[in-house]
């Protein structure tokens, strides 16, 4: 049986829930329940700690999981095999990794990530961090791992800066502190296989086209147009689809004319752009509907 890590807690836990149940695969229905077997499917799923996920597969424990770029990259001794693991990226759970240290106000003496030679530095990603600085001939004078709450360890006097997870950065002003230099690294969820799975593998196959199929559903919408015949070309040039819009006559003619039925993929993004001058070229009953999954 096909055995896939889900990351247990948390906001990754519960989007990659989702995301499974999207693609068709069976979930579990309260948080205590640690393995479940989709038998229809022939796929075993362990519920484990995020952390902990790019160990097991990266051993060959299980086959493939479900985890964030960031914690796989902080993985000790995995994250040398980070290319052979590597799947594909799912689109959920992005963030920015950043060194922050206190405001100039507060009379912080940092303002280069070169200026943390010598620092103490607190952080959940000491494996991470530790390589960013080693890669840029940076070294502090120590780094210090902490499983949560970072942003305090300045104010607390464990650390002269943290590397963290950032996203608007409302938590680091209200503790007085604020990102120094470029982010470490942009992370989101992955999915990761075990490098004993043989690249062909028909289980892993089905799971990343189905998963890519969801990834494909959020991203574009079908959008249903008539326009004039004559007309095709310019609406093509607006919404040119994912390789070419499905056109169909219509029956009869109005005013004379020949019209067609399109429907045509559509960026989600661009939903109301993408309608706006389609109407300015006279296309009509224009309607978009959703995408539940996909095969490309």
């Amino acid at each position: 049986m096909f055995r896939v890590a889900v990351p247990n807690k948390g906001s990754l836990s519960m989007a990659a829930v989702q995301m499974l149940k999207e693609a068709g695969y069976k979930v579990r229905k309260n948080d205590r329940q640690l393995v479940l077997q989709d038998l229809d499917n022939e796929i075993e799923f362990f519920y484990l700690r995020p952390r902990d996920i790019a160990v097991y597969v990266g051993t060959g424990t299980l086959d493939v999981g479900i985890t964030g770029l960031d914690l796989l990259l902080d993985s000790a001794g995995v994250a040398e095999t980070v290319e052979a693991l590597l799947v594909q990226k799912l689109g959920f759970a992005a963030s920015a990794f950043h060194f922050a240290v206190p405001n100039v106000e507060c009379g912080s003496k940092y303002k280069l990530v070169t200026d943390l030679r010598g620092a103490s530095i607190a952080t959940s990603y000491a494996n991470l961090v530790a390589k960013y600085l080693h890669e840029r001939d940076i070294t502090p004078r120590q780094i210090v791992r902490l499983d949560g709450a970072v942003e305090s360890s300045i104010q607390l006097g464990v650390a002269d800066a943290i590397a963290d997870v950032v996203s608007t950065g409302t938590t680091l002003r209200q503790v007085g502190l604020s990102i120094l230099g470029e982010s470490i690294l942009k992370s989101e969820a992955i999915l990761i296989r075990s490098p004993k799975m043989p690249e062909d593998s028909e289980c892993l196959h089905i799971l990343q086209q189905r998963l890519s199929g969801i990834i494909t559903a959020r991203e574009f919408v079908m959008m249903h147009f008539d326009i004039e015949t004559d007309l095709l070309p310019a609406a093509k040039k607006i919404a040119p689809g994912f390789k070419n819009p499905t056109v169909s006559e219509l029956l009869g003619k109005v005013n004379g004319k020949k019209w067609s039925a399109v429907d045509v993929m559509v960026e989600r993004k661009n939903i109301n752009s993408v309608m706006d001058q389609l109407y300015k070229i006279d296309a009509h009953a224009i309607i978009v509907t959703e995408i539940l999954a996909s095969r490309l």
